[in-house]
């Protein structure tokens, strides 16, 4: 939300919070690693409280390198909405229920994998200035929301695994990572050439 605040907070959004969002806090914090200022949750917009993440999805974790341990599921509120510095969602569906939630949000409320396609689109020259990776994840959703309609997104939506198959897990899990490999890198490291 403001510079001025200590910190930058990465909101993921789903429905049920035990499947994609759940996968993409995850495998945010496990690229992040330990000690990063970024703060990063989750929450589903349909979510019971306190369930573990699906088991499908606890095990394509695993196997990408992620620690489902500990995890609690948790229904998606306003204040989670205007705390919030970035909020990706699963669907288009589920980036409307969030604006809807604190309209204000809606310049850093995008899906993972529009977010994704606009982080491929900003200049990493645009980012070399902000060594502090709190100043360059604001830099870069900044940069993000500018190109917002300009970048083709072909499918912004991913789709939801829940109840079918190990490989509708996986296949959630590779668009959630493949989308989100941009963005860690440019927030993770600094994107000097």
């Amino acid at each position: 939300m403001s510079e001025t605040r200590p910190g930058f907070h990465i909101l993921f959004v789903c429905t049920g919070n035990i499947c994609r969002s759940a996968l993409a806090e995850r495998l945010t914090l496990s690229a992040l690693g330990s000690g990063s200022p970024l703060l990063v949750t989750s929450a589903g917009t349909h979510a019971e409280p306190g369930r573990p993440m699906a088991e499908r999805a606890r095990r394509v974790l695993v196997r990408l390198g992620g620690n489902p341990e500990g995890f609690a599921s948790r229904p998606l509120t306003s204040a989670m909405v205007v705390d919030a510095d970035l909020v990706l969602t699963a669907s288009s569906e589920h980036r409307a229920e969030a604006v809807a939630l604190h309209p204000l949000a809606a310049t850093r409320t995008f899906t993972i994998a529009e977010f994704g396609a606009l982080a491929r689109a900003v200049p990493a020259e645009s980012l070399v200035r902000h060594q502090d990776p709190v100043r360059r994840a604001h830099a870069l959703v900044a940069e993000a929301r500018a190109l917002r309609g300009l970048v083709r997104v072909d499918q912004p939506d991913i789709a939801d695994p829940y109840g079918g198959s190990r490989r509708g897990y996986r296949a959630a899990a590779r668009r959630i990572s493949e989308s989100l490999a941009v963005p860690l890198k440019l927030l993770s490291h600094s994107p000097v050439s």
